[in-house]
């Protein structure tokens, strides 16, 4: 058999190999760049005229629903 030393060697490499590995990966400078470029390609700046856009799409469908709840309830009170 290797002996006690052999078996402190084993359990050091053990309990340092994660923990290196942890503090390597850990560092926000190696995936700042990539986490920075990930989220800008997901979700994009909004520009001033795509937030207009969006805003009158809202506009129109609430103001569609609504006008199929009135007539919803005219139908409802006249039965």
């Amino acid at each position: 058999m290797g002996g006690w030393l052999l078996e402190v060697g084993k359990m050091a490499l053990y309990m340092a190999f994660p923990v290196g590995m942890f503090h390597f990966f850990n560092q926000p400078e190696y995936f700042e760049e990539w986490v920075v470029k990930t989220r800008r390609a997901i979700f994009p700046p909004d520009s001033k005229t795509h937030r207009e856009e969006l805003e009158a799409c809202m506009r129109q469908m609430q103001q569609r629903r609504d006008r199929e709840l009135m007539r919803q309830l005219e139908e409802s009170d006249e039965s």
